[in-house]
């Protein structure tokens, strides 16, 4: 009997042969549940095996430290809410305050932190808790408690605060980032837009980044994603030791692109240690503004070719300040404090700030050529009151303008493009609503004096605000604007400020 379905060219042999092959083959290789009979080749299960080289799981270290970190609720007015500054520094908070036909309408922002001992101290960051109204602490478990600040610093970005646990909590510890190198594997926790213990992971980026938020820039630059909440969340190595605290990102659109920074935990330990025993950061101060100096400048100077390029350069002395004392000039380039080197103005300040007011720096110079040591008793930073503990009762007759003041630096003043020999401050920020921007004060403007005395200091500035302040209820300040000289009158109203505020 013919089949219809056989070639022209077949035979029973060939059909028989091609018949035998593909059963063999699939009897070498059947799947379970599948037969010969469905005339496709069947595969194998694949077995699960250990790869040869095996991803970081961070699993049981974020188990471990998960009870530590905790979510931070700040209730603040939408006027005082409006002051912090845009993604990324610091991270934005999002406004999710409702009008209040009764009065002020508030907003709620959202931080992270992290337990440091069983008794329920915290650390987050300062712009977390800046002009909160009240902060409520959610732990791991969902236990709300209230929280109460024991002391900030707007300085370094540090806040510490303090709940009162039914029960000894789970704390974890502050490791050495001295010890953190690029490359090296770490973990953020935090709240990112509300969403409580996220975890995300990367490496370590870059140690020491300056990156012109404050002259004690150190910041680890890691590439794990951080967004907003994240701030004062946790960074921590895989042994579960916290290098870091979450502080800020570097982003065009305010979401993460991978640079986050943190400050250093060495450096945590300082502030901390202060805000917890005394509420405030105490600093010591030098006295000078200081540039880099770059090969042109270092031979302009005489500075010697080993030296060149390296250093912080004197621009300007403070009056009776002790560098002044020292015998400190503009021009001299500082090299060395206490025998360490000092390589740019950022390490100057750091080293600077590290010591007590009252002790002793060698500062090792460079002058006309010549290397030379001047010893400098260090004063207490001026204007130092900004690390505050948060809460404390101000004076009552303290003037609020609602002016954010800073120096004058070299820097400053190339892009102001001032006439030379003049002086003054520059007012970095002006506060909504506040009595500056009634009077029509903008940021960038020039304070060249209050009154008829001319200033030079933020620190001046406010004592001569303060004392205009007794004897009127206005202040005539005297502001250079567009390359134009005037007078602006600020109408002052008296609340509870920090000295930041002008």
């Amino acid at each position: 009997m013919t089949n219809s379905k056989l070639s022209p060219h077949s035979s029973p042999r060939r059909r028989i042969t091609r018949a035998a092959l593909a059963l063999a083959l699939l009897s070498g290789t059947a799947l379970a549940g599948y037969g010969a009979g469905h005339g496709v080749f069947a595969g194998e299960a694949i077995a699960p095996a250990a790869p040869a080289a095996r991803v970081p799981d961070f699993a049981a270290v974020v188990a471990r430290v998960k009870p530590a970190v905790v979510s931070i609720t700040t209730h603040l007015q939408v006027s005082e809410a409006a002051q912090e500054g845009p993604v990324p520094f610091p991270f934005a908070v999002p406004n999710r305050g409702e009008p209040d036909a009764a009065g002020p309408r508030m907003t709620e922002a959202r931080g992270s932190g992290f337990i440091v001992d069983a008794n329920g101290t915290i650390v987050t960051n300062n712009h977390v808790v800046k002009n909160a109204k009240s902060v409520t602490v959610t732990l791991s478990d969902g236990t709300e408690l209230k929280a109460r600040v024991l002391g900030r610093d707007p300085r370094t970005d540090l806040a510490v605060l303090k709940i009162d646990p039914p029960h000894s909590l789970s704390y974890v510890a502050l490791g050495d980032s001295d010890k953190a190198q690029p490359g090296q594997w770490v973990i953020a926790m935090g709240n990112p837009f509300g969403l409580d213990g996220s975890v995300t992971a990367g490496i370590v980026s870059a140690r020491g980044r300056d990156i012109g938020n404050g002259p004690y820039d150190s910041f680890i630059q890691v590439d794990a994603p951080i967004n907003q909440g994240n701030s004062g969340g946790p960074l921590f190595t895989q042994d579960g030791e916290v290098i870091g605290v979450n502080t800020a990102i570097l982003s065009p659109s305010g979401g993460s692109i991978g640079i986050g920074f943190a400050i250093p935990s060495n450096m945590v330990k300082t502030v901390v240690a202060e805000l917890e025993s005394d509420g405030h950061v105490t600093r010591g101060w030098l006295g000078v503004e200081a540039q880099p100096v770059d090969k042109a400048l270092a031979a302009a100077l005489g500075v010697p070719a080993k030296t060149a390029a390296e250093g912080a350069l004197v621009a300007s002395v403070a009056p009776d300040s002790p560098a002044a004392q020292a015998g400190l000039e503009p021009g001299d380039l500082i090299v060395g404090v206490d025998e360490k080197h000092v390589a740019n103005p950022r390490d100057l300040a750091l080293d600077i700030a590290a010591m007590k007011p009252g002790s002793s720096a060698s500062l090792a110079i460079v002058r006309s050529g010549e290397t030379r040591t001047l010893t400098a008793t260090l004063a207490t930073q001026p204007g130092e009151q900004v690390a505050d503990r948060a809460g404390a009762a101000k004076p009552a007759d303290t003037p609020r303008l609602g002016l954010a003041l800073q120096p004058l630096t070299p820097e400053l003043r190339g892009q102001i493009d001032l006439p030379r020999g003049t002086g003054g401050v520059v007012v970095a920020g002006v506060e909504p609503g506040s009595p500056a921007e009634a009077a029509g004060m903008r940021a960038g403007d020039v304070i060249l004096g209050v009154g008829a005395h001319a200033v030079t200091t933020p620190q001046e500035a406010i004592t001569a605000i303060r004392t205009e302040a007794h004897a009127r209820h206005a202040v005539a300040l005297r502001i250079l604007r567009d390359g134009q000289v005037g007078y602006a009158a600020v109408e002052l109203r008296r609340a509870e400020k920090s000295a930041d505020q002008g």
